[in-house]
C-alpha cells in the first residue's frame, strides 16, 4: 500500500454535501437571528395566568359575588370584571356607573388576586330594578407587557 495514494484519493469528498451543510447553516443561523431580531423568544414568556373563577348570584340576580377559588396569583390591576348590559356599582367604586371595571376598583384593594379573594357586583345601584338576569360576566385579564387580553372566566346569569 502506497501512502501517496491515500492522500491523492478525493473520491469520499462530494461538493454537493458540502453545499447541502452550508445551506443547512445557513438556514439554521437565520431562524436564530430572526427570532431575536423580530423579539419572537420574548412573546413566548407572556402567558396568561391560570386560574379558576366562581360564580354565585343572589337577590333576585341584581348581586353577583366573583371568587378566585384556585391557581396563579394575579395583579389586581391587571384584571377586569364586566358585565353584559348591566351598568354596576359596588361599595369601594359607588358613583362609577359602567359595564366594565378593574379588579382593583371593584374590590378597592391593591393586593394581588389569589384564592379565596371575592368582588360583589352589584347591579341595584342607581335603579333598584337592574338585574344581571340574563347577562353573560366575564373576568378578563389584560397583559401588563402587551396589548394582549384572555378571558379568565365566563358566566352566563341564569334569568
Amino acid at each position: 500500500m502506497q501512502f501517496k495514494e491515500l492522500f491523492d484519493d478525493d473520491r469520499a469528498v462530494s461538493p454537493v454535501i458540502g453545499v447541502i451543510l452550508m445551506v443547512a447553516i445557513t438556514v439554521i443561523l437565520a431562524a436564530v437571528i430572526g427570532t431575536f431580531v423580530l423579539g419572537l423568544g420574548d412573546q413566548v414568556q407572556n402567558t396568561t395566568p391560570q386560574a379558576s373563577f366562581g360564580f354565585d348570584t343572589s337577590d333576585g340576580a341584581s348581586v353577583v359575588t366573583v371568587t378566585h377559588e384556585f391557581g396563579d396569583s394575579i395583579g389586581a390591576a391587571d384584571v377586569a370584571l364586566s358585565s353584559q348590559t348591566t351598568a354596576w356599582n359596588t361599595s369601594s367604586a359607588a358613583g362609577n356607573n359602567n359595564n366594565t371595571k378593574t379588579w382593583k376598583v371593584a374590590s378597592g384593594s391593591d393586593s394581588d388576586i389569589s384564592a379565596g379573594s371575592t368582588v360583589v357586583m352589584n347591579g341595584g345601584t342607581g335603579d333598584a330594578n337592574a338585574s344581571f338576569a340574563g347577562d353573560t360576566i366575564r373576568v378578563i385579564y389584560n397583559s401588563p407587557d402587551s396589548d394582549s387580553s384572555s378571558t379568565l372566566g365566563k358566566f352566563e346569569v341564569p334569568e
